[in-house]
């Protein structure tokens, strides 16, 4: 009888795990799909499809489905949909996020159900403490601020005033702003923060062009960059003399072009832009445009096809496993992605990347963020 029952319970077990390899990877994608943000979600969305389109929709002999949801950018519907994601849908992984406070709202409800959290977009540094359970393949406010400063203070700025919105990856960027460019023996005339609801300008870049710097530091998020550029040309700073100098977020790929001449010439520090000449950029600019009507991806969009390729090499490495396990194998990927050399530190699991300068310039009609090393007036 005992042999019976351990053989029965054998093949009981067996078919379970044949049917957890059949059952299908679901990676639940919560980003903003309408509100202000919207343009970040749909460059994630779009950029999901073109890795899968490319890659194919399977790993370690499971499907992988990809379950879109839209939190409108509010932190209180995200926390609720990856609820449900994870007790209803039954995903594997979280991904997305496309703003700060949407991270954190989430990393405690990964914490509790040990379910790997990508995150593909927001860049306040501490979101990867909140949880081990997340990691990172966008990019960091301090990582792409301080090359900006150290621009600046080679370049023999003297006198700059930091302009940043009001809210976690603002306060990241001004800080890393103000302590490397005093470092470098540059003054800080002034600290202004801006709040993100509903933005006007045109009161603090009033107060900028009465300080008389010689440059601006700014960092918004991208969805707010055409407006402060819009609004910058419109209180005639530039005439005045007064530089831009800004993270890539305030001159975003995806929107540029309808910033127009006011964007001419601001300089960026940033891990990404869609005027890279490597091979492997061309390819993937081309790819996109093909699949999105001409359009160009952005740092958030690369944001998401690395961080699908960062989920794919995982799986891989646990034969399909999700979890802890899955954590630990992503703390081992590394690649060749369109922004550069793509790995993950073990220790933080925050993207490693090469951060490079940009102005922007005007080639074949449009604008973009051409590599220092490119540019015609660097």
């Amino acid at each position: 009888m005992k042999k019976r029952q351990f053989l029965m319970a054998a093949i009981a077990l067996a078919a379970a795990s044949v049917a957890q390899a059949q059952d299908p990877i679901k990676i639940g994608l919560i980003v903003p799909m309408t509100g202000p943000f919207a343009s970040t979600g749909r460059q994630v969305e779009n950029n999901v499809k073109l890795f899968q389109a490319l890659n194919g929709s399977t790993v370690a002999g499971r499907k992988v489905e990809v379950l879109l949801k839209d939190d409108a950018g509010v932190a209180d519907t995200t926390r609720r949909l990856a609820q449900e994601m994870i007790l209803k849908d039954k995903v594997s992984v979280l991904a997305g996020f496309g703003l700060t406070p949407l991270a954190f709202s989430t990393a405690p409800i990964a914490t509790q159900s040990k379910t790997p959290m990508v995150v593909m977009n927001a860049a306040t540094a501490v979101i990867t403490e909140r949880s081990p359970f997340i990691v990172r393949s966008g990019f960091t406010l301090p990582q792409v601020t301080a090359p900006a400063a150290e621009w600046a203070t080679k370049s023999g700025l003297k006198r700059v005033v930091t302009l940043v919105a009001d809210y976690g990856p603002g306060l990241d960027a001004e800080k890393t702003f103000v302590d490397s460019f005093k470092q470098g023996g540059g003054e800080v005339v002034e600290t202004l923060r801006v709040p993100m609801a509903n933005p006007d300008f045109a009161p603090f870049l009033q107060r900028v062009r009465d300080a008389k710097p010689e440059a601006v530091f700014v960092f918004v998020p991208s969805g707010m960059g055409a407006s402060f550029m819009k609004q910058f040309a419109e209180r005639g700073l530039a005439q005045a003399g007064i530089r831009v100098i800004a993270t890539g977020d305030v001159v975003d790929d995806d929107l540029l072009n309808d910033m127009g001449e006011a964007a001419v010439g601001v300089i960026s520090a940033f891990h990404y832009s869609a005027a890279l000449p490597s091979a492997i950029n061309k390819k993937y600019v081309a790819d996109y445009a093909k699949a999105n009507r001409g359009e160009r991806p952005n740092f958030h969009g690369v944001g998401a096809y690395d961080g699908m390729q960062l989920i794919y090499e995982g799986l891989k490495k646990t034969k399909g496993e999700g979890g802890q396990a899955l954590i630990d194998a992503m703390k081992t990927v590394s690649f060749e992605s369109p922004r550069g050399k793509f790995a993950i530190d073990p220790k933080t699991r925050e993207v490693v990347q090469e951060v490079r300068l940009h102005r922007v310039e005007r080639m074949n009609g449009q604008l973009f963020n051409v590599p220092l090393s490119n540019a015609a007036n660097p």
